[in-house]
């Protein structure tokens, strides 16, 4: 089976992944062992179950287009164009998420930011705080899933399979300011950041790491 060609118009990432699939008559599961994910995982990807991850996931794009012989930029600009379709809107984070993420700053800053936010037009702010220190978290994350040698010691550490610690990183790559979870926040963004603050007018923020 050829190469495909590229898409003229960009569709639903599910849509791709099982065309694809069938023409190279080839399973989600073989797919899943590709990419080094769950079975689970890549069925909900292939049903049009989960939100495509981001457009720059490198990490998962680049090895189901080379199982499945497709246009380097297929995938990434169907995913930015599906993401794009099904924005998320006006949708605030988790209150305890808001609440971990104020604790970081000075007292004094934090009582001023809670009524920011408190306010009927303050979820653009809530929004854009937690969106930066998800991203300064999902730079440490996205390293430390590079370092497979690594990872698998964690694991055996953590007493769970090498599969199942690369998916909870997996996970948190896929989060957004509205799907990050509290837990999300104790594991992976508190143990990173020290403290942050925020220019209230160019919307400038400094980051302090541990």
């Amino acid at each position: 089976m050829p190469a495909a060609l590229p898409l003229k118009e960009p569709v639903k990432v599910g849509q791709l992944l099982r065309r694809r699939l069938r023409e190279l008559k080839r399973t989600p599961r073989e797919l899943a062992e590709a990419v080094k994910v769950s079975e689970d995982y890549m069925a909900d990807l292939v049903a049009g179950r989960r939100r495509p991850p981001a457009p720059g996931r490198s990490d998962l794009y680049a090895p189901m287009t080379k199982f499945l012989r497709l246009h380097r930029n297929d995938l990434p600009t169907c995913a930015r164009a599906e993401r794009e379709l099904h924005g998320v809107g006006g949708r605030r984070p988790h209150p305890e998420v808001t609440r971990q993420v104020l604790e970081l700053c000075t007292p004094e800053r934090q009582r001023v930011l809670q009524r920011r936010v408190g306010r009927p037009d303050g979820t653009e702010l809530e929004n854009v705080i937690v969106s930066r220190l998800l991203q300064v978290a999902q730079g440490f994350v996205n390293r430390k899933l590079e370092d497979e040698v690594g990872l698998r010691m964690a694991a055996t550490r953590d007493g769970c399979t090498y599969l199942e610690a690369r998916m909870r990183l997996l996970e948190f790559l896929d989060a957004d300011a509205q799907s990050v979870t509290p837990r999300d926040c104790e594991e992976f963004l508190r143990p990173r950041i020290t403290t942050w603050d925020i220019d209230l007018e160019t919307r400038a923020m400094k980051i302090v790491l541990k």
